[in-house]
């Protein structure tokens, strides 16, 4: 099939095909006219990178991940590795995320929380005070 084609089922641009093509994740035959023939497994292809795309897994990931990637590798097993990694990656995201959305919330709370007659320049230097003493002791732990 041609490339508007392969677009139009997969709902890639065509340029995004010409990418991943560049990239090495799928190929081509090329005509006699110039223009890209591609089969029915390149549609499935492009449905995995766009899967785990989607999944959080970058080109270079899904290029190890591909089903011709590694033949004499255990398929089952490598699938389960990097998806069991990919989970742990976001919670370790989940985690600096709610570190990062706790303390913005202790910065909102210092800034509500201004004393009657205090300026502001003064009242963010109390707030940044009072987030260093705070990071402090988790410095020393960590």
């Amino acid at each position: 099939m041609k490339i508007g084609e392969l677009a139009r089922r997969s709902g890639l641009t065509a340029s995004r095909i010409r990418f991943y093509e560049a990239s090495g994740l799928i190929s081509a035959q090329r005509l006699g006219n110039g223009y890209r023939d591609y089969d029915e497994q390149t549609l499935h292809r492009l449905e995995i990178i766009t899967c785990g795309q989607q999944a959080g897994f970058s080109l270079e990931e899904m290029r190890g991940l591909m089903p011709d990637a590694n033949p004499s590798a255990d398929r089952h097993s490598l699938l389960l590795e990097s998806l069991q990694r990919k989970v742990a990656e976001i919670d370790a995201m989940q985690q600096r995320l709610a570190n990062n959305r706790a303390q913005l919330l202790a910065i909102i709370a210092g800034i509500e929380g201004k004393p009657e007659g205090m300026g502001c320049e003064e009242n963010a230097q109390r707030v940044l005070a009072g987030l260093r003493e705070e990071a402090g002791p988790r410095r020393r732990m960590g």
